[in-house]
This record gives structure tokens, C-alpha cells and sequence, in this order.
């Protein structure tokens, strides 16, 4: 055994032992080849017709793969692609639904993500392969990979929603379709115009920061993603003091229906008055991390066990997922709107439309449908020029395709089913 399968191997046991001590559920698996490589998710963690693959060689990346629809050739091909804190895995509810409908459904752990390899973990790593089109490409080769010039559609959820809404913005041959959940598109970014002739000097008059204004609140508040730019975010989350598991599982309760709170609305503006009306995993008490926010909404014993969308077994894939992995190649992608870093290049798309067919899905208990005001209305109204539906899923909030899977299979066939 090599030095680096040792300590691989030697990582996994010091990940496994404490939640063994806790008495949690462990999904015992030998994740690593004697090469070092990552070893595909056993069978028993997927549902039937779900398998788990890598393709090498993808934009720099192992891309860990979960398919559906492999068994027969000359399917169209649909591509899956995730939001954080998520994973490929995250779609295994809806994906044989679609295979069974005739589609070959590929979903990736996108670059930062689970057994994708190829990335770098670090804070202080350089940032550019995280840029938004540089994760199109990924999901460009992707396709390409399995031999196909084109798919039927690309689906994205939560950070997967822009990600696939600039797929079918860059590549409108390639992406035929797509669909947004969650996380509504605001529309390609807009550049000056008009001020060829303009001689007025400069405006120095400071903008009003909505951040320092949540900052100065009352009850001083932050922006969940501005928080989520910092240093130590990763280390609040891998290390929450209520251990990973129940960390994750706060984490997703507090942004789903089960959480009764939550009954979103349109917010007026973006303002720091309007934005502190969301809840605290959205807008967070300024002394407080994200693993002390959501371990204050803990789910009760009885929630847990009655609990069918995420059972003990599918948290366990999750927990022993960022338990091994972290959480900042995740958080990497929330950096780049303060970085700047590839701002230039998707300016060359400045007013360009999604022309293809498109549809929005979001639970009805979904905050993220509102939380950046105006964008839901400007995805409908200008973004897309061929919106076919809009959905928001009574029973669900955030984590629409794990909560309502079968609503959600049956609304994207639906879809698919129009554009023939």
C-alpha cells in the first residue's frame, strides 16, 4: 500500500469511528482504488436503474457520474446538474422516472463537488476554474464525452439553476432546452450605453450598500452569501460543533416545508429592511455561523423518523460525502461575484436571451424564489423569450426534487413531452 492510499484510507476510518462512537448510520464502503482513485458509489446507496461511473479527461476533471437510461443506445440525453449543499445524488429520486420515459439522464458531481476530482480544495486556491463558464465547459465536455452533439435538456437546481441557465445562454445548439429550479435567472448582465457624448464628470456619490445596511440594523444582520466568501465558513460547517450530520440535517430541514416557517412572498426591494423579512439561513444574525443558525431549528426525533425525502440512510451519504471532501469547493463558486474573476467574459453575452424552450420549478415553501427581488419576474418577463411554465410545488420548499420527486419527475416530463 502507497503512501497516499494509506493516509486515504487511514482518513476514512478517522471519519467513520466518531459516528460509529455516536451510534449514527455508516455506509461502510472502501471508497478508494490502490491507485488512489475514488471507487464508484456501492449499489446498494442508489435506487434501481441508477449506476454510478467516472469519465476522465473532462476539462481537467475524473467526473463522477450518476446515470440512468445506459441499458439501450440512441436516447436523447438529459444533463442533471446540482446545487450546494448537494450532489449528483441529489437527483437519484427523479432520475429513473426519466430514463423510463426514454431519456439517457446523466448527473455529474459538478467541479468542487463529491468524487469529482481534479479541483482544488483550498481558500487560497486560484479561483478561475471556478468561474461560471469554465463550469459550462465542464459541462460541455461532459456531453460531448458521451458521444452526443446535443441534449434535450439541461436541468439545474439552486447554484445548478444559473450554471444551467448559462449553458443554454453560451451553447443554444447543445442545450435545447432547459429548466431552472429554485433559484430564479436575473438575465445576462447589461453593459453602459448611451454616454458617447456625455461630457458630466463621474458620479462620486457613494451607492447605499445594502450589506452595511444589514450591518447596522437593529438586530445587526449579514447576506448569507457574503458570509459564505469568508475563511472560515468551511471549517464552521466540516466542524460544526453539532457534528456534520446533524448539521446537514438541520441545514436541509430549515429550508424545506417541513419547516413551517416558511411561507415566502415577494419582498419590495433590495433592501435591508425587505431582505432581514427572510429567514436566518438566508439573512443570519451577524455573531452567528451558519451551523449555530441552523442548529437552532434542529428537527424534533418524531420529524427525523417520519421524515421520507431524506432518511437516516440518504443523510449518510451526504455526511460521509463533505465529511471526506469539506464544503469549499462549494463555496469556491459563491466567491466569484466579489472576485470579479470572469465578470469580463460573460459581459460578452450583455443582453443576450435564453430563446430556447424553458420552464422554473420551486416549492411553494421556497425562499429562494423571492430572495433576490425583481429576478422572478425579470426571468419571465425578459430573460427567456420562450417560458413554457411556471411551477411552484405545493409540499416542497428548497430541496424540490427530493421533497416532491415524483411532482417534479411528472412536471419535467411534462415539459419534455411539449417540446416534440
Amino acid at each position: 500500500m502507497n503512501k497516499h492510499t494509506r493516509r486515504n484510507v487511514l482518513k476514512s476510518a478517522a471519519l467513520i469511528a466518531p459516528a460509529l462512537a455516536a451510534g449514527k448510520t455508516v455506509l461502510a464502503q472502501n471508497q478508494f482504488t490502490l491507485d488512489g482513485l475514488m471507487h464508484p458509489y456501492s449499489e446498494e446507496w442508489l435506487p434501481d436503474g441508477v449506476r454510478s461511473r467516472f469519465v476522465d479527461n473532462v476539462n481537467g476533471l475524473r467526473i463522477h457520474v450518476l446515470e440512468a437510461g445506459y441499458e439501450t443506445s440512441n436516447r436523447p440525453a438529459l444533463l442533471l446538474l446540482h446545487g450546494f449543499p448537494e450532489l449528483a445524488y441529489s437527483w437519484r429520486n427523479v432520475m429513473k422516472p426519466l430514463a423510463d420515459a426514454g431519456y439517457h439522464v446523466l448527473a455529474p458531481d459538478v467541479r468542487g463537488y463529491g468524487r469529482t476530482t481534479g479541483w482544488d480544495s483550498r481558500y487560497d486556491t486560484n479561483l478561475t476554474p471556478f468561474r461560471t463558464l469554465n463550469k459550462v465547459r465542464d459541462a460541455l465536455g461532459l456531453v460531448y464525452a458521451f458521444g452526443y452533439d446535443s441534449v434535450a435538456a439541461v436541468i439545474g437546481h439552486d447554484a445548478g439553476s444559473p450554471l444551467a441557465a448559462w449553458c443554454a445562454v453560451t451553447r443554444p445548439d447543445v442545450f435545447r432546452a432547459v429548466t431552472m429550479m429554485s433559484a430564479p435567472f436575473r438575465g445576462t448582465p447589461t453593459l453602459p450605453s448611451d454616454f458617447a457624448n456625455d461630457t458630466r464628470s463621474g458620479n462620486t456619490d457613494r451607492t447605499p450598500n445594502v450589506y452595511d445596511d444589514l450591518a447596522a440594523l437593529q438586530r445587526p444582520r449579514k447576506h448569507y452569501q457574503r458570509y459564505y466568501q469568508t475563511r472560515d465558513v468551511n471549517g464552521d460547517m466540516w466542524h460544526a460543533m453539532q457534528g456534520l450530520s446533524d448539521f446537514i440535517r438541520a441545514y436541509y430541514h430549515h429550508k424545506s416545508a417541513d419547516w413551517e416557517e416558511n411561507n415566502p412572498y415577494r419582498l419590495a426591494a433590495r433592501t435591508a429592511s425587505e431582505w432581514a423579512k427572510m429567514p436566518t439561513y438566508y439573512i443570519m444574525d451577524m455573531n452567528m455561523n451558519m451551523a449555530e443558525t441552523v442548529a437552532q431549528h434542529m428537527p424534533s426525533p418524531r420529524e427525523v423518523s417520519t421524515n421520507t425525502w431524506l432518511p437516516q440512510e440518504a443523510l449518510a451519504v451526504y455526511s460521509e460525502e463533505y465529511g471526506r471532501t469539506g464544503f469549499q469547493g462549494g463555496l469556491n463558486g459563491y466567491r466569484m461575484g466579489a472576485s470579479g474573476i470572469g465578470r469580463a467574459e460573460i459581459e460578452l453575452y450583455a443582453g443576450k436571451t435564453i430563446d430556447q424552450p424553458s420552464m422554473f420549478i420551486s416549492g411553494a415553501s421556497d425562499w429562494g424564489t423571492y430572495q433576490s427581488p425583481g429576478s422572478f419576474e425579470r426571468m419571465q418577463q425578459s430573460a427567456c423569450t420562450d417560458m413554457r411554465a411556471v411551477h411552484l410545488v405545493e409540499g416542497a420548499g428548497h430541496w424540490v426534487q427530493q421533497e416532491q420527486a415524483q411532482e417534479t419527475s411528472r412536471l419535467l416530463l411534462e415539459f419534455l413531452d411539449s417540446l416534440s
